[in-house]
């Protein structure tokens, strides 16, 4: 085991990991940037380090900066957290290189990771069920044409590089691919450095579901089963679950088996996920591995009981994992929802600003992590996530109704947040019985193209 770990990140996920650290002993370096000298995760570090100025580009994403800092702190390990470094394999590759263990994935995963395009590729060759696409990146409009008309209506331009909507454009026919394609190929070159886009298939009235996997470098890999991720906006997401209410034992079993072997076939270490999108005649299609820990590992834990941050951590050690899929059984139900510094009323217009009044929800199945705390100032530099509200019960109407509850008594202010729209959320007749998709959160948000 490690005797200090520098944590490479900020927020609820730097003091995450921090308070994984104690629980096992292990010393903690935090570090931040200028605007960052009053979070809390310094506050419950062993030893803190400024990496810089505000913005996130020469502090958070400055990488000499923070391998210079867990050097001069004689830290051992690096564990990046999500966002951020956490998925580069130049990080990774840099850590290696200087006797720094990176608590992830190996290099050569989060490469695959990155590429979409060689994933399919290799998932196809493995037997895991993929969304048809183009066999390779498309250049030109040119060259995408003719290839949409053999692929079918309705499909999507996609960056091979990246995820999070960005570089991706629904199109229900041949006019929208001559206007979206150059668009596409512009937002992935802006926010991934890599203007390669590639078509695939789109998959209507979908649910996105994915499966926790974990893998150590003794040869062993298992799943924790499923998260329900389905309800998002703009294809970032907003309420995770697990189990989901939609998936049948047969074809849970089924999407476990394809994920343990994506991981294998990709040789895994660590912890990860593995994406799918089920169709409503329950095909089930490989999206992505998202290689690092997620936003929404906490629904993971509470149904498994397994900590998935000290995982990684005896993981990156050396340790084997010690336990078979089989020996992990989930109990009870669990529902995240992710409360962002936004205001749902006006398009989620971000809302930074001074928390003059802050009371978190408690009482039985309530967890929550943030970073918040009264007289805190949000910055204006970063992601709007400030807290993740998690419910636990034994059956899902209990989950609904204790997250209900806890909605309820969380106070923050004068700021505006998600709260309003995820108690509409708990509400909602098609949510309580578990029947939604991917344009689910549409019957709650605002024309985006009205007049604000």
């Amino acid at each position: 085991m490690f005797s200090k770990i520098l944590v490479a990140n900020r927020g609820e996920i730097a003091l995450r990991v921090i308070r994984a650290c104690k629980d096992l002993g292990v010393k903690s370096v935090a570090v931040y940037s200028e605007a960052d000298a009053a979070s809390l995760h310094l506050q419950l570090a062993d030893e803190q380090v400024c990496i810089g100025p505000p913005i996130s580009s020469e502090s958070y994403l400055n990488m000499e900066a923070i391998i210079h800092a867990a050097k001069k702190t004689g830290a051992e390990a690096i564990h990046p957290g999500y966002g951020y470094l956490a998925e580069s394999e130049e990080f990774a590759k840099a850590c290696e290189e200087l006797d720094l263990v990176f608590i992830g994935p190996t290099p050569q995963n989060l490469k695959l990771a990155g590429d979409k395009i060689t994933a399919k590729g290799v998932m196809e060759d493995g037997g895991v069920p993929i969304i048809p696409s183009s066999p390779g990146g498309v250049e030109t409009v040119e060259e995408a044409i003719p290839l949409s008309s053999d692929m079918g209506y309705p499909l999507m331009i996609k960056a091979s590089g990246g995820g999070g909507g960005r570089g991706m454009r629904i199109c229900q026919n041949e006019k929208m691919v001559l206007e979206e394609f150059s668009v596409a190929k512009m937002e992935a070159r802006a926010a991934f450095g890599n203007d390669e886009v590639y078509l695939e298939k789109y998959i209507s009235e979908p649910r996105h579901i994915e499966f926790q996997v974990l893998a150590d470098r003794h040869g062993n890999v298992i799943h924790l089963g499923e998260r329900e991720c389905t309800i998002q906006r703009r294809y970032q997401k907003l309420l995770e679950e697990s189990p989901s209410p939609r998936l049948t034992e047969n074809l849970r079993e089924r999407m476990g088996d394809a994920a343990v072997t994506a991981a294998r076939a990709v040789k895994y270490f660590n912890a990860g996920t593995v994406e799918f999108l089920v169709d409503k005649d329950d095909n089930f299609y490989f999206m992505e591995i998202n290689a690092r820990i997620q936003v929404e590992h906490p629904v993971t834990e509470l149904v498994t009981g397994l900590d998935l941050v000290k995982e990684q951590i005896r993981l990156s050690s050396g340790e084997e994992l010690g336990y078979k899929s089989g020996d992990i059984r989930q109990r009870g139900w669990a529902i995240e929802c992710r409360i962002n510094a936004e205001d749902p009323d006006r398009n989620f217009l971000p809302c930074p600003g001074v928390i003059e009044e802050y009371h978190p929800p408690a009482g039985f199945g309530v967890r929550l992590d943030t970073h918040l705390y009264q007289g805190y100032e949000l910055p204006i530099f970063y992601d709007s996530l400030i807290a993740k509200l998690i419910s636990y019960d034994l059956t899902r109407d209990g989950a609904i109704g204790i997250m209900r509850r806890a909605l309820e008594e969380f106070r923050i202010s004068p700021i505006k947040t998600t709260i309003p729209l995820y108690l509409k959320i708990m509400d909602d007749s098609l949510f309580q019985k578990g029947e939604f998709n991917t344009a689910f959160i549409e019957r709650f948000v605002p024309d985006e193209n009205e007049d604000e």
